[in-house]
């Protein structure tokens, strides 16, 4: 009794180890399919909500299913494709004011560390490059879900959010006091390499 149960437990040890392992590697975002977002929102004068997003971006992740601590995603983000669904305006985030594209034309992401939960959460602790100023952010992600797709390739999803003071990357349009803030959200699916 005691042999079948020893090898019932190193079966399921070997089985568990198997299937935490399969989905372990180095994913790079589809920029192809568009499956991936960066969004952001920011009060306008405390009354409503403004919505933008940057058109283009690539990065990758490196996923360790046994020890997620060690994992780490880079992100590489072309601001001059700003878009809030209105030309002025993007013309006017694109400048001095906001972003200062023609200075600044890509902002980086780049972990340090990976801490998770007993939920499951993470929290992404890493480096924010914007308008040349580099500060360490926390991104809070969550694995949406991963596996087969149709092509013959292994996908996996994460969704992360932040909040970044404007004022700490040297942003020096004063919006008044409910726009001191913006909430960036980011969704991207990656196709294992």
């Amino acid at each position: 009794m005691k042999k079948i149960l020893l090898a019932s437990a190193i079966s399921a040890a070997m089985v568990t180890s198997v299937h935490a392992n399969e989905h372990s590697g180095t994913y790079a975002f589809d920029t192809q399919g568009a499956h991936q977002f960066i969004t952001f929102k920011i009060s306008h004068l405390g009354y409503s909500w403004l919505y933008g997003r940057f058109n283009e971006f690539d990065g990758e992740f490196s996923y360790d299913a046994e020890n997620p601590e060690n994992s780490s995603v880079s992100v590489s983000i072309d601001t001059t494709s700003v878009d809030s669904n209105h030309a002025e305006r993007d013309k006017h985030l694109r400048s001095e004011d906001f972003l200062n594209v023609s200075e600044f034309p890509t902002a980086t992401f780049k972990s340090k560390k990976v801490v998770v939960d007993e939920a499951g959460e993470a929290d992404i602790i890493g480096d924010l490059t914007l308008r040349g100023v580099t500060r360490e952010i926390t991104l809070d992600a969550e694995l949406l879900g991963h596996g087969d797709d149709p092509w013959g390739g292994y996908r996996m999803g994460f969704e992360a959010e932040t909040e970044l003071n404007l004022k700490d990357f040297g942003i020096p349009m004063d919006l008044g006091k409910a726009s001191e803030t913006v909430e960036i959200e980011i969704s991207v699916e990656g196709i294992r390499q």
